[in-house]
């Protein structure tokens, strides 16, 4: 087994969809560029945590995979990547995420088991609950909060704007996901496998991910008020909201032939942007710290 084969098993380039949003906490938290050791700790808590709840997740779905025409071809099911070396991979990024969490303070220290068990547990919740998007938009919700944690060591200041983030996350990633989610539904149905897709449908499931990433962004428009950030910050954030437009508009219940553009590329530059105008906004001295 080659070593290029764990990477493409966790999707390693996708870290992009949770890493911008935990350096957005530590840019709010800090008011600006974070201490050099805690950027590095706090790249290295998510990088590991992204890879252990993917590894796991690609564990535990194998067999599902396997008869899942879609998913068939991933390396587990098709014999790239071996389920021990997968078990091992989650048993070393965790170990990791843990190590760094205690390297930045006791007190992400002592929060990084109970996260990282929400982490794996995320993919076990598809099996009993439909509401698995929210546990994953969840999941993805705790990146800026750990990040702001990890730079301030309490959960102390002015929380508005890194708690209206977090929940912008939330339900922007559970948006997306029913959008992922979307191609599986008659799968899903077939499997026992809970979804709002399967559950509801495709038609229901696109209208309540449309609802979704409107709550969205009226989160992150509530994080650039109560931050008082300037003119970078909502530059980026139209931009943004410009991008998920342009995601509705290329899926519909009559054609899911676009959801990995949907799912990958536009998210991926959504996360980019977001902080990308925070960090502008933050180095004019336009935000608030």
């Amino acid at each position: 087994m080659r070593p290029i084969e764990l990477l493409s098993l966790v999707k390693f380039g996708h870290s992009i969809f949770a890493l911008p949003f935990a350096l957005q906490g530590a840019w709010l938290a800090s008011g600006g560029v974070p201490a050099p050791a805690v950027l590095g700790w706090v790249v290295l808590c998510a990088v590991a945590a992204r890879t252990a709840a993917m590894a796991f997740n690609r564990l535990v779905d194998r067999d599902t995979d396997a008869r899942n025409p879609r998913t068939r071809e991933r390396e587990i099911p098709s014999g790239r990547v071996s389920p021990a070396a997968a078990a091992a991979l989650v048993m070393a990024s965790g170990a990791v995420f843990v190590a760094a969490a205690h390297a930045l303070n006791p007190l992400c220290g002592r929060l990084s088991p109970p996260v990282l068990a929400l982490l794996l547990g995320y993919s076990l919740t598809k099996r009993v609950s439909f509401l698995a998007h929210g546990v994953l938009g969840l999941s993805l919700a705790i990146a800026p909060l750990g990040a702001w944690l990890a730079v301030r060591g309490e959960f102390g200041g002015d929380l508005a704007p890194v708690l209206w983030l977090a929940g912008g996350v939330l339900a922007w990633v559970a948006g997306f996901d029913l959008i992922y989610a979307c191609q599986d539904a008659s799968f899903d149905r077939s499997a026992r496998l809970h979804s709002i897709p399967a559950r509801f449908g495709v038609a229901r499931a696109l209208s309540l991910s449309s609802a979704l990433h409107v709550l969205a962004l009226s989160c992150f428009v509530m994080q650039g008020v109560s931050g008082e950030l300037g003119v970078s910050w909502w530059a980026g954030l139209s931009a943004a909201a410009a991008l998920l437009v342009w995601e509705h508009r290329i899926v519909s219940p009559a054609d899911l032939s676009r959801v990995n553009t949907a799912f990958f590329t536009i998210n991926g530059w959504i996360g980019v942007g977001l902080f990308a105008g925070l960090a502008l906004d933050l180095a004019l001295g336009a935000g608030g710290s």
